[in-house]
């Protein structure tokens, strides 16, 4: 097996375009380690006649009529600011919430492309076409129901990736997995692709 980081063979993820909204999910949700553990930052999004139910996620639009953004930008630079490779990447992130998609799946696919680019992964991301329930026969595996915030899960060990990084305030609440991905870039920088690699 070669040690080589330029050979991960190239891989097609599906993220599911076709689905109705999902709410109290990682759609519009992320967990990150802040001075005083984790913490949660959610997007709002636009209720349609006081509900979401039954949105297609294509629909699913994202509520700018509070200052959200400028909000989440201080608590990811108050949580981050002393790592070391914040100031390599937070500007491109920050652009991102500052052009404010109209559409909750849009931003999700930007910062998704982000953050996929700045780990130099061999990911290209394709959108659904026709949806399936979880536990449909398919011919790809199916992660949509293995991770939700409201429920513990396994996913980490049963890909065997359940190992520590460098964490900013490790020194005060230790290792805190299952965390947004910013996490990982912001703590390890180009070495991201190395811990990922190394699962």
């Amino acid at each position: 097996m070669s040690d080589s980081l330029n050979e991960i063979i190239p891989s097609v993820v599906y993220i599911e375009a076709c689905e109705t909204y999902q709410k109290q999910s990682y759609r519009n949700r992320c967990h990150f380690y802040a001075d005083n553990g984790m913490q949660t930052l959610s997007f709002p999004i636009v209720h349609v006649d006081g509900s979401h139910n039954n949105i297609p996620i294509k629909e699913v639009l994202v509520d700018y009529s509070t200052d959200w953004v400028t909000r989440h930008e201080r608590a990811i630079t108050s949580a981050y600011r002393t790592s070391a490779y914040f100031d390599y990447y937070c500007d491109e992130l920050f652009a991102i919430l500052d052009s404010h998609p109209e559409r909750l799946f849009d931003l999700n696919m930007r910062i998704m492309e982000f953050f996929i680019g700045k780990l130099g992964l061999a990911v290209e991301l394709s959108e659904t076409e026709e949806f399936y329930p979880c536990g449909s026969e398919t011919r790809y595996d199916d992660y949509r129901g293995k991770i939700h915030p409201k429920r513990k899960n396994s996913i980490l060990a049963e890909l065997n990736m359940e190992k520590p990084y460098f964490q900013v305030f490790s020194g005060k609440y230790g290792f805190i997995p299952n965390l947004s991905i910013m996490d990982l870039l912001f703590n390890e920088g180009p070495d991201s692709i190395r811990y990922v690699k190394a699962l």
